[in-house]
């Protein structure tokens, strides 16, 4: 491994050209957007589950982090995400590993990026690396953080779901937003992922840990100052699986005017204390796949 690698939370990678304000719209992949931008890191007792091994949530900051800085790096301008598509959790990365996230723009558009990020893990003592996790985040260029959309107060009670809903809700401090004031998205993913795994684990009474996340959609900015207030609810379940669906307003505290931020749909996997997937008690009197 190069010596550069080895420095932890480095962002390695070659320069990029700036580029006009407004290109036109492409689906095709420039040479430029094959370049992988790369990030390394230290997986540190304040990461990890109960188990563990690195939490879900702190995966997903991760990776959000590195699709930020590449789309950024490629556009020159303000970037937040917009949504996220599918997230794949393949291995569980034990306290201790090094990890090293690559990233790429894969589609560009007038004022999207569409980026690609992998998630590999690596046992310092053997050198072994395996791809842990990957995912496709989406992002849009701002002026600034934006103004709030209309009050939209969506909640569970019109939904479908299995059992009672858990509710949490986070204090955005300055610590928590990036340079535009508004809740970086990866604190947002971490706080949607405790959310999904305190739900799943009220309904399993086991442990549970993150598979994969299906779908997050970033409707609206969280800004400093602000309550996030999440809810949490299973609304499937398998044989060992769980679906979590999640939703994070954002609150004023003053007025009490409150916006559909964020919403993310969750796969939860039970497993016994080998780590082996394990059976979900079942609702009684249905079975939702």
């Amino acid at each position: 491994m190069r010596m550069e690698a080895m420095e932890i939370g480095a962002v390695v990678g070659t320069a990029v050209q700036p580029v006009e304000a407004n290109p036109a719209p492409t689906s095709s992949t420039s040479p430029r957007q094959q370049q992988a931008t790369l990030m390394v890191d230290v997986v540190f007792p304040e990461q990890v589950n109960h188990h563990g091994t690195l939490f879900g949530g702190s995966a997903m900051a991760m990776m959000d982090k590195l699709a930020f800085l590449v789309a950024t790096r490629e556009t020159r301008r303000p970037m937040v995400t917009a949504s996220s598509g599918r997230i794949d959790f393949r291995k569980p990365i034990p306290q201790g590993r090094l990890v090293e996230l690559s990233g790429r723009v894969v589609q560009r558009g007038r004022r999207s990026v569409q980026v690609e990020v992998a998630l590999a893990a690596e046992d310092l003592a053997t050198g072994l690396r395996e791809t842990s996790a990957t995912a496709h985040f989406t992002l849009v260029a701002v002026d600034g953080p934006g103004a709030p959309l209309q009050e939209d107060d969506e909640s569970f009670a019109q939904l479908p779901g299995i059992g009672p809903v858990t509710a949490m809700v986070e204090m955005v401090f300055p610590g928590h937003t990036n340079h535009h004031g508004s809740l970086f998205g990866g604190q947002a993913l971490a706080w949607l992922g405790k959310a999904a795994m305190v739900a799943a684990s009220r309904q399993a009474r086991m442990p549970v840990v993150m598979a994969a996340s299906e779908r997050i959609d970033f409707h609206a900015p969280v800004l400093e100052g602000e309550i996030a207030d999440l809810a949490a609810r299973v609304v499937a379940i398998g044989n060992s699986s769980m679906t979590v669906e999640v939703l994070l307003h954002a609150e004023a505290l003053l007025t009490g005017q409150r916006r559909l931020c964020t919403r993310g749909r969750f796969i939860m996997v039970a497993v016994g204390y080998d780590g082996r997937p394990v059976p979900v008690p079942q609702p009684l009197g249905r079975r939702l796949a």
